[in-house]
């Protein structure tokens, strides 16, 4: 069985699967590259709970938990097969390692994870079932997550986190026919890929307080907190390659990166 890496993208709008461009040309072909893993566990911005939840759902629904955008993305369909015994799979290894962890049985797959699958594997072919986060708990409580979930990795599953390595909607709404990069984002955006290449995971951690305009650039933790499950899912002194960097409307990044 084929050792899965961790990944972590950047997803961008809901309307990604409608577009066109830099970031939507590397995920079409990020699926061929990767190979078709026996199950995806995917870790998204857009679940958030009290404590680690894990679908169930046999066939998950595709979520649309955004409104106002185009008809023709409501109309868009990610029919992926879901992955129940990864689901307890994954809830017991959360609990071996103390970290407290329920399946959900009826949870799909929100926008985080679907739009960016459905460029990837677009036979929606590939078994998946996705994680939540708990942005509150913080980067360290994320890292330990992604530990306890390596060896997955070596069962053929890939670990995908999806987030944002920029989030600042106020300034995106700002930025509106300057789609120039602007210097904050482009020196937030250096500083994280130079961290993640050299694994500086306590700087990582502490990115609030160490990295140049974090809090411009991530007003609140929920968008950068899924790289920090796949950094933990990393080997010990494994490898950092850094996929795709492009930055839209000029503060949203939609660099990738991957972790062996």
């Amino acid at each position: 069985m084929k050792r899965q890496p961790a990944i972590f993208v950047s997803h961008g709008s809901p309307t990604l699967p409608l577009e066109n461009g830099p970031a939507v040309d590397f995920l079409r072909g990020l699926g061929p590259a990767l190979g078709r893993p026996e199950a995806i566990l995917v870790v998204s911005a857009h679940w958030d709970t009290p404590h680690p939840a894990v679908s169930g759902a046999p066939r998950p629904e595709t979520i649309y938990d955004f409104y106002g955008f185009p008809p023709a993305l409501y109309r868009l369909r990610y029919p992926a097969p879901g992955a129940p015994e990864l689901a307890e799979r994954v809830a017991g290894l959360l609990e071996a390692n103390g970290l407290r962890a329920r399946v959900d049985p009826a949870r799909g797959l929100d926008h985080g994870a679907w739009t960016p699958l459905y460029l990837m594997y677009p036979e929606a072919d590939v078994p998946a079932t996705q994680l939540s986060i708990q942005w509150r708990e913080g980067p360290a409580h994320h890292v330990r997550l992604g530990e306890a979930l390596r060896p997955l990795r070596g069962e053929g599953v890939l670990i995908f986190a999806s987030g944002g390595a920029t989030h600042n909607l106020r300034e995106l709404s700002q930025q509106r026919g300057n789609p120039a990069p602007q210097q904050w984002t482009v020196e937030f955006n250096e500083w994280l890929a130079d961290a993640l290449a050299a694994r500086r995971v306590d700087d990582l951690v502490d990115y609030r307080q160490r990295a140049p305009h974090a809090v411009r650039n991530h007003p609140t933790d929920e968008h950068l907190i899924p790289v920090f499950v796949a950094l933990g899912a990393g080997d010990e002194g494994g490898t950092t390659t850094r996929l795709h960097s492009s930055i839209e409307s000029g503060v949203i990044s939609m660099d990738a990166y991957r972790f062996d």
